[in-house]
């Protein structure tokens, strides 16, 4: 009768270590999707800002239509294509504000003082959102790798997370400018 007891208590025990690694699963997974809606969120708010830029009259023509034309793509791709796009956007920034002296004209056009600080502020924002998906990401992993989450199948029927990698390095101009 005790063995029948003390097999009892280690099924509890495994159980209950089962269910608080399942929930602990869930949480990283919800932390998870917090993650990527606050990456989207930037993301959106970075291509915006550029597209609001890119018609506002305050550039070229040439870089009006670059700027326009990688945010539109940036803000029309689909998920599979989205890193891609993303990247193309960021080329495009470096490439329209790689001279200080582009940013400084881009200041002095009326509205464009306000304009540069929203772009920087999105520009600036977009690297940390995606560190902290990333991270997410790792934590997730690292925890799905365990043999006891892939044989009791405690993450259920949840996609395998993967990292968002894309070019988000800023134009090195418009962070100078923006430090100022």
């Amino acid at each position: 009768m005790s063995t029948l007891i003390w097999v009892a208590i280690a099924l509890v025990v495994v159980a209950v270590y089962l269910s608080w690694t399942a929930g602990r699963l869930d949480r990283l997974h919800s932390r998870l999707d917090a993650a990527r809606a606050a990456l989207d969120a930037q993301l959106l708010r970075r291509a915006s800002v550029t597209q609001e830029l890119g018609t506002a009259g305050v550039l070229d023509p040439a870089s009006s239509m670059v700027l326009y034309q990688a945010a539109h793509a940036a803000r029309q791709a689909e998920e599979e294509h989205r890193e891609v796009a993303e990247s193309e956007l960021s080329q495009a920034l470096r490439a329209v504000f790689e001279e200080p002296a582009q940013v400084e004209a881009v200041r002095e056009a009326p509205g464009g003082e306000a304009a540069l600080g929203e772009l920087a502020e999105a520009v600036r924002r977009v690297p940390m959102a995606r560190r902290f998906h990333n991270d997410a990401v790792r934590a997730a992993r690292a925890l799905r790798r365990h043999r006891k989450v892939r044989w009791f199948r405690l993450a259920g029927h949840a996609p395998f997370p993967l990292a968002f990698e894309m070019d988000d390095e800023p134009p090195a101009a418009l962070v100078a400018r923006a430090e100022h």
